[in-house]
């Protein structure tokens, strides 16, 4: 790599940095082709992207960005995971971390908030974005349901009523 794409890929790689709110630094020293290759698919399905990364020059995007408290932790062979969603890329890493001992997680920054190894897997273990929404959408409904089955039930005691009424009157 030259230096025009080693300040291309800093310039690149401190633009995205700009625009996720959760990174996640990780080691992946003995994985696979065939295992980075199903982390990043999992990684893309969740919203979120892992990239091994260059460690001086990781350095030098990460100045200037609210996650520049993590350069102490660019030391061997490191990877990162990035992710708008405060919760997907820390909630595959851990997942991923689980089954495959040879990815380690070191630690990670949610906006200037440095998190250290216990503080990724808490926050790994919070449901996403989209799951508080639909959370949020049916503690919504269930109210409107439950005020239109009240507001329906006298009407349907009072048809029950003029039914019964008839019915005596027809008798």
């Amino acid at each position: 790599m030259d230096r025009t794409q080693k300040k291309d890929w800093v310039g690149s790689l401190h633009g995205n940095l700009g625009e996720v709110g959760l990174v996640v630094v990780t080691h992946y020293m003995g994985l696979t082709v065939a295992e980075m290759t199903a982390l990043r698919g999992k990684m893309r399905a969740a919203g979120a992207s892992f990239k091994v990364t260059k460690n001086r020059l990781t350095k030098l995007a990460l100045a200037g960005t609210e996650f520049e408290n993590l350069a102490d932790l660019f030391v061997g062979p490191t990877a990162i995971a990035v992710s708008s969603d405060p919760v997907a890329a820390a909630k595959v890493a851990v997942e991923f971390a689980k089954t495959n001992d040879k990815l380690k997680i070191l630690g990670g920054s949610l906006g200037t908030l440095r998190l250290d190894v216990d503080g990724v897997k808490a926050l790994a273990s919070l449901p996403s974005l989209d799951e508080l929404r639909g959370r949020l959408l049916g503690m919504l409904s269930t109210p409107a349901t439950r005020i239109a089955g009240v507001l329906q039930a006298p009407a349907g005691q009072l048809a029950r009523v003029l039914k019964a009424k008839a019915d005596k009157d027809a008798a």
